[in-house]
Order: C-alpha cells, then sequence, then structure tokens
C-alpha cells in the first residue's frame, strides 16, 4: 500500500474519497488546511451551519493527514525488514 492509500476500512477514510479535492492533496497541503479550518473554528463567529461545515472538512483533512501517515509508517516498516522476510 503507498503512502497515499489508507484503510479501506476506516470510516474517515471514506470522508477523504468521497471529495477528490481532498484525496489528491499532499501530507502538506492537508496539514496546512487542517490548521487553517481549525483557526476559523476557535475564531467564532460562524453560522452552526458554517461552523458544520468547517468541522465536516476538518474530519476529512484529519484523515488525509492520518492516511499519509499509515503509509509512511507501513513503508518504513517495510523497508526495516530484513531481506528475505
Amino acid at each position: 500500500m503507498s503512502a497515499e492509500q489508507g484503510n479501506s476500512q476506516n470510516p474517515q477514510q471514506n470522508q477523504v474519497t468521497a471529495d477528490p479535492a481532498i484525496a489528491n492533496l499532499s501530507y502538506e497541503q492537508a496539514r496546512e488546511e487542517l490548521v487553517a479550518v481549525v483557526s476559523q473554528l476557535e475564531a467564532g463567529g460562524a453560522t452552526l451551519e458554517q461552523s458544520l461545515a468547517l468541522w465536516e472538512r476538518g474530519e476529512a483533512l484529519a484523515a488525509r493527514c492520518e492516511a499519509w501517515l499509515e503509509g509512511a509508517r507501513q513503508r518504513l516498516d517495510a523497508a526495516r525488514k530484513p531481506a528475505g522476510e
């Protein structure tokens, strides 16, 4: 599995694949956007509907970041295995 792929059993991963724009983000892009979403939520002033939309986008961005990190973990684990295993 590549760094771009996550666990298909993860419900959060489905949020990522539901939005192609998020599914195509690099880890750094997703993290940067997630920080911006959190800042907007913390600042307040948004309507309930806007806050819910921001929350949902934040969840999808967090899942994208987690998918990248899981892929990186798997690649590191594979690289650390002795040859022949």
